[in-house]
């Protein structure tokens, strides 16, 4: 039998472990105690086998091993237990020189597990990005996960707060439009992936959620962190399952996919922990062949004329386009070409169409430009694209509207309009192009209006620029400036909650930029996991830039430590004003004190470069060109501090 034993050091040096003490030692993929008693090493199991306790952690006393977590007593050499039958089991040892070492059998090959099966679905359904935090209730479903990463048929990244995880992962569905998974423990490690979960829900962006579970021998007992979480996902998730015994695990992977893709929603299964070492037996991986159909539904026919009809008759029609349309710009802007109409979008949608472009008018609403307003008001047709007519945005209810959207509920969903369109939006407007019906006809061409409308509103911001300074911090309309001559023309900008987004939002012009932001939720904190969710998508192909105030940045201001662990090259700009700035406002606005909106901040530069990334600190505008030409420069994770003018937003 010791022919067949594999050796393993499990201490280099004999002398780190003194006389009469203990201590883990790790043989292979087995914890051991190792115990020096009366000049004599021994290996045992490091189990207790009561409740499992670590022996290693414990201590001898009175010439006995006992337990740490309810002492009970072992022979610190052979493992017996006073008589009784429940002893510990010893393994062979020698000495070599002043190492220790261990044999032990060959570890057997690996047996596939249920969750083995529901990973590798997981995979083959094209969700291989997972975020996520390993824990004591979800070890057997960390393992295969772990396998696909080392296959390299995943990325798992490890985060500090559940909630990023779930952030990431929603950023990562609004940019992409596939689900990526966010991972949590039982208990406290899922419900804090709560709000990252319902952000993704209220803006439409496919995410799917694991979560461990203790044991279900136990539930109901008041174990330690138990929590009935199939209950506590019901109003969040559109799939929610606990995986059992019996279940048909790879069947149920393929169905919260699936639910999580169609209905652009959250999926969550939670797996109790004993299940998710199951063996797969016979059962095998699925994949999404002849599971899932095309999506592209054409609208009812009569429903499309009438919208052909309406957009012949109008002479000043325009284009609002929401998130919603994000896939689908290419085709609109080619109607909105035909139709020489303008084209503005929600503060979601910013970016979709770039500002350059001669019939680009911007965001309309609260966060939005004078330009956008004004052609929505000049309009006689408002052609409406995944768009939900949020109060934010201020899609005016008093003109003819054709609303087309892939989602029947988000019809007419806040106010009764004209022409209601259900279906896929880029099959309906390749079905608008095709018409018969010369749709140009009557229009008024726009585009020299749009231009003057632009000098208009580029005039006054050089005004503010110019005039904005009480010497009190660095002004936005200056920030977001030079922040738009600096970034890349095709960066991801990640947004915040508050002042800082409503400027972003007016004042930063688009190329091709992508925006992600928590639109219809509004949560703070979303911005640097949104930026690490964009990075897990397109990795360095493009820059990431994210934008927080110092109140959104210390919701998770820890992961900046995962930015760096990783490599992500982030480039995170705070703006600082020590102060909940939005809030204040809004105290203000209804007549109440300005009370408790102060913060006391960290130095964000020094806190980055002491996470291991650059940190760049300014206080005058002077020095913002250089701050970003250095910042965008730096080819790993940096953030930018500016110091900024509460009141000049």
């Amino acid at each position: 039998m010791s022919d067949q034993l594999i050796w393993h050091e499990v201490l280099a040096d004999k002398s780190e472990l003194p006389e009469s003490r203990v201590m883990t030692v790790t043989a292979g993929h087995k914890d051991l105690c190792l115990t020096h008693w009366k000049g004599e090493f021994t290996a045992l199991d490091n189990k207790c086998p009561h409740q499992g306790g670590p022996l290693g952690e414990g201590s001898i006393e009175n010439g006995q091993l006992r337990c740490p977590w309810h002492g009970w007593d072992f022979c610190p050499h052979g493992g017996s237990s006073d008589g009784f039958e429940d002893g510990l089991k010893t393994y062979p040892l020698k000495i070599e020189g002043e190492a220790i070492l261990v044999g032990l059998e060959p570890e057997p090959a690996h047996v596939p597990t249920v969750t083995d099966r529901m990973v590798e679905t997981m995979v083959n359904w094209g969700v291989n990005r997972v975020f996520g935090m390993v824990g004591h209730s979800n070890l057997g479903l960390a393992d295969a996960i772990r396998r696909q990463e080392v296959a390299g048929n995943l990325v798992f990244i490890g985060i500090r707060h559940e909630g990023a995880a779930s952030f990431a992962a929603s950023a990562y569905g609004k940019l992409t439009g596939k689900p990526a998974a966010c991972f949590a423990i039982a208990g406290p490690g899922s419900t804090n992936m709560f709000t990252g979960l319902w952000d993704a829900k209220v803006d439409r962006a496919p995410i799917l959620a694991l979560t461990g579970q203790v044991a279900t021998q136990v539930v109901g007992t008041g174990n330690f962190q138990e929590v009935d979480l199939v209950r506590a996902f019901q109003t969040v998730a559109a799939f929610n399952q606990r995986v059992e015994h019996q279940s048909r695990h790879s069947e149920l992977m393929t169905l919260a996919i699936k639910h999580a893709v169609l209905q652009r929603d959250v999926a969550h299964l939670t797996f109790p922990d004993q299940v998710q070492v199951l063996p797969a037996g016979n059962e095998q991986a699925q994949e999404p062949t002849g599971r899932i159909v095309p999506l592209s539904i054409a609208p009812p026919a009569d429903m499309l004329q009438q919208a052909i009809k309406q957009i012949h008759q109008s002479e000043r029609p325009v284009i609002i386009v929401g998130h919603g349309a994000r896939f689908h710009m290419t085709a609109i802007i080619e109607l909105a070409e035909r139709l020489q109409c303008p084209v503005m979008t929600t503060f979601k949608g910013k970016g979709q169409i770039p500002d350059s472009h001669p019939l680009g008018c911007g965001v309309l609403g609260r966060s939005g430009t004078p330009i956008a307003s004004y052609f929505m008001n000049e309009a006689d047709l408002l052609i409406v694209f995944g768009a939900s007519f949020s109060n934010h945005t201020g899609i005016t209810p008093k003109l003819p509207t054709i609303q087309v959207d892939f989602d029947p509920m988000a019809i007419g969903k806040f106010h009764p309009i004209d022409i209601g369109v259900y279906g896929e939006i880029s099959r309906t407007v390749e079905l608008l192009l095709q018409s018969e019906t010369d749709l140009g006809a009557h229009k008024i061409p726009r585009e020299e209006q749009i231009a003057a409308r632009w000098e208009i509103w580029r005039a006054e911001k050089a005004k503010r620029l110019k005039q904005q300074d009480r010497g009190q911090g660095i002004s936005s309309i200056a920030i977001f400036d030079r922040l738009m001559h600096h970034a890349d023309p095709n960066a991801i900008m990640c947004v915040d909650v508050g002042n800082n987004a409503y400027s972003f939002g007016r004042y930063f012009e688009t190329e091709q930029h992508t925006f992600l932001m928590s639109g219809y939720l509004g949560s703070i904190g979303f911005a640097l996991p949104a930026a690490m969710g964009a990075w897990a998508a397109v990795g360095s192909q493009r820059q990431i830039v994210a934008v927080a105030g110092d109140g959104g940045l210390c919701q998770y201001l820890a992961e900046f430590t995962t930015v760096v662990k990783y490599g992500m090259p982030i480039k995170l700009v705070v703006i600082n004003n020590q102060e909940l700035g939005k809030i204040s406002k809004e105290q203000r606005a209804g007549g109440w004190d300005k009370w408790a909106t102060d913060l006391v901040n960290p130095n964000f530069a020094e806190y980055a470069a002491s996470c291991g990334g650059l940190g760049i600190q300014v206080s005058d505008k002077s020095e913002l060109d250089a701050a970003f030409k250095r910042l965008f420069a730096h080819k790993g994770p940096a953030l930018l501090e500016i110091q900024a003018d509460v009141a000049l937003i």
